[in-house]
């Protein structure tokens, strides 16, 4: 018996599918349990094939892998989707009474059970709750008790009245007894529960619960998928702590007040996926030259132009690197996951006000949409420690940035290269910045030497990032390996689980994950001292093999997938086995 399980729901949009799934991963997660989720769903309301996808065991997971040992099907086509990850031991439960499924049968290695859904849903109240049914049905094969979906059904449908809840649970021991009660079979699945306690979040929530957790005042965004769940999350959240969540009508608007905001004082943040940042370059340069602070997150989506919105894909670093006309100074930081996302969204707003520069957050749509268990001690906000620079509202700080007429200068040409900054109102600290080339005291100029003066106090406070900062990469594996992986963003989870893969074999990879893209650590001395460097990423080009290559003046072997479907874990490490073998055969 395999000491994980894996398990999906699969149906056509609308179906309910996303709902079911969160009620199971999170009774499971209420149960000690560790999970991790994909999702695979179709860019419309109604139709088109979508799933729900969860890993779950006692010990902690990171990543799906090729195998589906429990499938609730409620189309045929969702089995025809699943057949390369299902197995001899595998369970499909379905509706045989359903009109489309009733002259189904599973494949003779694999166990059906045709289970009335429908019926029995109307039995405990209304065929609404078949998904339901077939979560009890699922309790039933997996030996997972009935009752822990309670608490999750009351979460979910809580707010509807204490009859809905009771019919849910009712609808969920109807597909339990029906399966012990009318097929014999003995399946190989057992789970245990622990006493642990887990919160499950997606990675867009956590960027949500880290600009709460780090003081944002504003945040503005338009809807875009899949970044409207940061939004989502922080509306109504926000404002108990005094800030606001501002709903705009495009993304030019929401970049504009969001800057807007960040020029009053507050810690400001603006969300949004790839065609939102292309529409927000404009205000960007403004933001890089007026030297305000603000986050952004990209949430990356399959491109180019509409792409696809619902896929998975890293193809915008080029974008966040050298978007914008001219040379804007910027950083870019890429959680590597869902917990690091809190903790990155803290930083970015710190690095956002330390140097006075527009920082992009950014995770790809695989980390936005997965549900992963998380320590609650991972959210220490105890522990959060807020840095804002070098901003002034005390008359005695303010005077000292004075020129000798009284007037502040919040474009102070300094070593660091770090200017004061105050709010509106505060006296004498009046001031006025422009995106047109200025002098120290915000005043346009185009003079020879204050632009010498301040393109290169822009671009020294990047500088000053690399000396005072910690950009150190994270490492996992092996540190004396001769192959070493090379990854960022949302790889890291599935690189990880490779390594077990990998050492199984006798393969000893070194693993280096990449949080910040700009400014980046100095990878020199890793690749000088491996014989295989190999980089995955979801794009087509390998646009950040592309800047390690750059970096080290070297050439590395890269995995690139851009099918729209994320990296797992055993895919990484066929691949990585495969490109060291054709290394170990060139060299012999």
């Amino acid at each position: 018996m395999h000491e994980d399980l894996n398990w999906a729901i699969g149906g056509e949009a609308g179906d309910g599918i996303a709902s079911t799934g969160k009620i199971f991963a999170r009774a499971l997660s209420r149960a000690g349990r560790h999970v991790f989720t994909s999702k695979d769903f179709a860019s419309r309301i109604r139709g088109g094939y979508t799933a729900y996808k969860l890993r779950t065991s006692v010990d902690e997971v990171q990543s799906v892998v090729d195998r589906l040992d429990i499938l609730i099907a409620l189309t045929e086509r969702t089995v025809e989707e699943n057949l390369d990850e299902l197995h001899e031991d595998s369970v499909i439960i379905y509706d045989g009474e359903q009109r489309g499924m009733t002259d189904y049968e599973a494949p003779e290695e694999m166990t059906g059970l045709p289970v009335p859904l429908s019926d029995l849903a109307e039995e405990a109240g209304g065929a609404i709750m078949r998904n339901v049914v077939a979560l009890g049905a699922v309790c039933e094969v997996a030996g997972f008790d009935v009752e822990y979906l309670g608490e999750s059904l009351e979460k979910q449908f809580g707010d509807q009245g204490e009859q809905i809840v009771e019919n849910n649970k009712e609808a969920a021991r109807k597909g339990a007894e029906y399966v012990a009660e009318e097929f014999e079979e003995t399946f190989p699945y057992d789970l245990d529960t622990t006493d642990d306690d887990y919160l499950l979040l997606n990675g867009d929530e956590a960027i949500g619960l880290g600009a709460i957790a780090a003081g944002c005042g504003v945040y503005a965004g338009y809807p875009i998928t899949p970044a409207t769940d940061i939004m989502e999350y922080m509306a109504g959240k926000l404002e108990k702590t005094g800030g606001h969540v501002v709903q705009v009508e495009d993304e030019l608007a929401a970049i504009n007040v969001a800057l807007g905001a960040a020029r009053g004082g507050a810690r400001a943040m603006t969300g949004t996926s790839g065609p939102g940042i292309d529409l927000m370059s404009e205000t960007f340069g403004l933001v890089a030259q007026s030297e305000t602070p603000l986050v952004i997150a990209n949430v990356m989506r399959a491109g180019p132009s509409t792409g696809m919105p619902t896929k998975q894909e890293q193809g915008d670093i080029n974008m966040m690197l050298y978007g914008g006309h001219g040379e804007v100074p910027r950083f870019v930081v890429t959680p590597t996951t869902i917990a690091d996302a809190f903790h990155k969204t803290v930083e970015a707003f710190n690095l956002a006000e330390k140097y006075q520069i527009p920082v992009y957050l950014s995770i790809d749509l695989a980390m936005a949409v997965t549900e992963q268990t998380v320590d609650p001690d991972e959210f220490d906000l105890d522990a959060i420690e807020l840095d804002r620079g070098k901003f002034v509202e005390d008359a005695d700080e303010i005077e000292q940035w004075q020129d000798d007429q009284g007037r502040f200068q919040p474009h102070k040409v300094t070593d660091d290269g770090i200017s004061p900054r105050t709010r509106p109102g505060i006296e004498g600290g009046v001031h006025m910045s422009t995106g047109l080339e200025h002098s120290e005291l915000g005043r346009r100029s185009e003079d020879v030497d204050v632009r010498l003066e301040q393109v290169q106090k822009r671009y020294r406070k990047v500088e000053t990032a690399r000396e005072r900062e910690d950009f150190t990469p994270r490492e996992y594996g092996d540190p004396d390996a001769d192959t070493l992986v090379i990854g960022w963003g949302s790889t890291e989870g599935a690189m990880v689980e490779a390594l077990d893969f990998l050492a199984e074999d006798g393969i000893d990879v070194r693993f280096l994950s990449v949080p910040y893209i700009f400014p980046r650590p100095d990878l020199s001395d890793a690749v000088e001292g491996a014989e295989t460097v190999i980089i995955p990423e979801a794009n087509a080009t390998g646009q950040f093999a592309d800047l390690v290559e750059h970096d080290v003046l070297e050439r590395v072997d890269r995995i690139n997938k851009y099918t729209g479907i994320r990296f797992k874990a055993d895919e990484l490490a066929e691949e990585i086995k495969d490109i060291i073998g054709a290394d170990t055969e060139e060299t012999a």
